[in-house]
């Protein structure tokens, strides 16, 4: 058993959850050698949680390439929230163009800031609930702001942590937002910080959704592979 939040869970029946520290250990030492997830690239200065928030909201059905340009272009023109919504709905659009739903996100950048400034002067909330109340933004993008941007317990959990989660057998979940849940459960807290980052890193570079990269694996032995038809 082990005691989570005042409530005891049962422990996973997976050999990954017992070697959980030394396998994120060897992922964090391999991780090095991997681009950054995008929301690490703008975790830097006073106002990383606006950048985080926003790049993630742009995230959304989005390769993290075009994520990471469009991030860049608008970044350039305007990083707070008061010089951002004076941007023009057209030129907005023009600027984080062609991230998916380009159209529903221009607006919603644009409410957001409003909402900052109106509710919050200007500061990027720092807890998940009032995150989720802003528009455009799921758990997703909430967890990763409280985490990245501002170093408080949260687990954000995308299609890689949940796919790998689910592989790993720690979880048996069908969405990322009972992945979280899961997880929240019986993962002891001091991982839950890092593990998005560690995750996202592996999940693009080694363990993929199709045909996994396992015999590059550092940590295979541990791995019950579940769900995986062919590997290389």
């Amino acid at each position: 058993m082990v005691f989570v939040k005042g409530a005891r869970v049962k422990r996973p029946k997976s050999q990954m959850f017992n070697k959980l520290s030394q396998v994120l250990r060897v992922l964090r030492a391999e991780s090095a050698h991997w681009k950054a997830p995008v929301a690490g690239t703008f975790n830097v200065g006073s106002n990383a949680p606006f950048k985080i928030l926003i790049s993630t909201v742009l995230s959304l059905r989005t390769k993290d390439a075009t994520t990471e340009q469009a991030s860049h272009r608008l970044f350039k023109v305007a990083d707070m929230p008061e010089a951002m919504s004076k941007i023009d709905l057209l030129a907005l659009e023009k600027l984080i163009y062609p991230v998916g739903f380009y159209h529903t996100k221009a607006k919603n950048i644009l409410k957001i800031c409003e909402i900052l400034l109106s509710k919050f002067e200007g500061r990027v909330p720092d807890d998940i609930e009032t995150l989720l109340a802003l528009p455009g933004v799921g758990r997703k993008t909430a967890n990763l702001v409280v985490t990245v941007g501002y170093n408080k317990p949260g687990i954000c959990v995308d299609t890689h942590v949940h796919r790998i989660s689910n592989r790993w057998g720690l979880v048996h979940t069908k969405t990322p937002d009972e992945t979280e849940m899961a997880l929240r459960k019986i993962l002891p807290q001091k991982y839950w910080i890092g593990f998005n980052d560690v995750l996202v890193s592996y999940g693009q570079n080694l363990c993929v959704p199709i045909s996994p990269f396992c015999s590059r694996c550092k940590i295979r032995r541990y791995c019950p592979q579940i769900g995986v038809l062919s590997q290389r």
